[in-house]
């Protein structure tokens, strides 16, 4: 599977370590910077990356900053991203099972490396729970996303 992944300063190291486990995973990961931890704008890195993911440049979106927020509120406001702010692994699995994520926000001041690494294995080995509940709840936010944003086509 290929990841598009992208961070701020805040989130650099933490991005590093978790391409290093998704690599190991047998994943294809693009970093779409920052490459260093000079200040940086979180918006200049996570924009292209959500779009890129939802344009399907990548089955799936990683994004780290300071707490995960600044991160889920840029990416989910792009037709075809469903981002989720994870800080624990029981929260990772139902973010898949339950609403098909496809970004994943953490926030590398909130949690450390062995846990954030935690969240991203149970978060990229976990499937979306196909039961008629599910998909009819993903299915209403769908339709939200149908009527209050414009598909990526339209906006070029």
């Amino acid at each position: 599977m290929k990841i598009i992944m992208a961070s701020d300063h805040a989130g650099v190291d933490l991005k590093l370590e978790i391409m290093d486990l998704l690599t190991s995973m047998g994943h294809e990961v693009e970093d779409m910077g920052p490459y260093t931890k000079e200040a940086a704008d979180l918006s200049d890195y996570v924009y292209p990356a959500a779009v890129a993911v939802a344009e399907g440049q990548a089955e799936r979106g990683i994004f780290v900053d300071g707490v995960g927020y600044g991160s889920a509120l840029i990416a989910n406001r792009i037709y075809g991203i469903d981002a989720v702010v994870c800080q624990d692994p029981f929260c990772a699995k139902l973010a898949r099972e339950h609403t098909d994520s496809n970004v994943l926000c953490l926030g590398g001041k909130i949690i450390g490396s062995a846990i954030a690494l935690e969240i991203v294995n149970v978060w990229m080995t976990t499937d979306f729970l196909a039961e008629e509940k599910y998909i009819r709840r993903v299915n209403k936010v769908k339709e939200i996303s149908e009527r209050h944003l414009k598909p990526l086509d339209v906006c070029k």
